[in-house]
């Protein structure tokens, strides 16, 4: 069925089906151009949930098809879509003549359309996204050592940030995009700082012997979690901006680093490995209960990244070999592999809501 009158709720009902989406793309006034009606049903009450008609371009279905998931998704669970987002992340191909070459993608939430925005024969790593979705922080090694560099996604245009001595890693956007939180060493050991883009000054956050590294905001923009080695192997600790106060957080297995926030602030997503195991994996730290829940079991789990309703977590991870890109639900009764660029593929980051 295509219409409403068309619709036969007793054969839907006999599917077992709960929902019922129909529609048709039909030419628009404008040459070019199509409207694409929808309607969602609910099969039970056989009653219209939602209506509604989107203009589309003719080239470009993919734009407005995402905007419809997510009016659907939304009026079903009551949370936003993410239909609508983007990915973006590193591959490394080699190549004679140098190690590698670099890239940086982004692409749909669901792998499709990338587009390259950045090629480099020196190692590119860390990007993320600023909360506004317009520029993409990253690191390059293009000028001997790691820099941070930012760069407009709609021009590409891009400035290099910090060249300290040492490391020059790790950028996170602040909740604000008024900071980022980094990783340098150029006072000896590696350090957690935040950078403030206001008045161009560096805080210096922690200050110990131990490694401090992979910074992350919570929400709110008043802690961060990061990994450091001061309990003997890497576990994730959280600072209070406003008081200094350290505490660790991870206490189960013998690894966990790179934490992600989810975007309530109650999950924790981390990359662990259990005592004795080989294999790295992907968990949720539930930080009102303590409790950790293991979500993939692969051979080598990385850089979670999580969707910004929370629904789902992106990472990368090894298969023969190969790098590829993995999707988990928080729950982790969902898992799938996404469509990326050819190349050892690793270091993605899930886009802010982009509407």
């Amino acid at each position: 069925p295509s219409k409403e009158e068309e619709v036969v709720f007793r054969d839907w009902q006999n599917l077992s089906a709960k929902y019922l989406i129909i529609g048709q793309v039909l030419p628009a006034a404008t040459p070019g151009q199509l409207n694409i009606h929808y309607q969602l049903f609910d099969v039970a009450s056989q009653k219209s949930l939602l209506k509604g008609t989107q203009l589309a371009n003719q080239n470009d279905l993919r734009t407005p098809t995402h905007l419809i998931s997510d009016k659907i998704y939304l009026r079903l669970t009551g949370q936003k879509g993410i239909f609508s987002t983007r990915l973006a992340y590193i591959t490394a191909v080699p190549t004679k003549g140098v190690e590698a070459t670099y890239r940086i993608f982004i692409a749909d939430a669901d792998g499709k359309r990338s587009k390259e925005i950045l090629k480099s024969s020196q190692p590119l790593l860390s990007p993320d996204w600023s909360p506004d979705g317009k520029k993409l922080v990253y690191v390059s090694f293009e000028t001997g050592r790691g820099t941070i560099f930012v760069q407009e996604l709609a021009t590409g245009k891009r400035y290099q940030l910090t060249n300290f001595k040492g490391i020059n890693g790790a950028p996170v956007w602040s909740p604000n995009g008024q900071q980022l939180a980094l990783t340098l060493s150029k006072d000896g050991n590696p350090e957690i700082y935040i950078y403030n883009f206001n008045n161009k000054r560096l805080t210096r956050v922690t200050n110990h012997y131990a490694i401090d590294t992979e910074p992350a905001w919570s929400p709110d923009g008043k802690s961060l979690v990061f990994t450091s080695s001061r309990s003997g192997g890497p576990q994730i600790y959280k600072v209070d901006l406003a008081t200094g106060k350290q505490e660790r957080v991870t206490f189960e297995g013998s690894y966990n680093a790179r934490a992600r926030y989810s975007p309530t602030g109650r999950h924790l997503y981390v990359v662990t490995r259990a005592a004795n195991a080989k294999s790295f994996g992907l968990a949720a730290l539930d930080l009102t209960t303590g409790k950790q829940r293991t979500l993939t079991t692969s051979e080598i789990n990385e850089s979670p990244g999580v969707a910004p309703n929370g629904s789902l977590i992106i990472y990368a991870f090894m298969r023969n070999n190969q790098g590829l890109l993995g999707v988990v639900s928080n729950d982790g009764r969902i898992q799938y592999e996404l469509p990326a660029e050819k190349g050892y593929v690793r270091e993605p980051a899930w886009s802010p809501y982009l509407d």
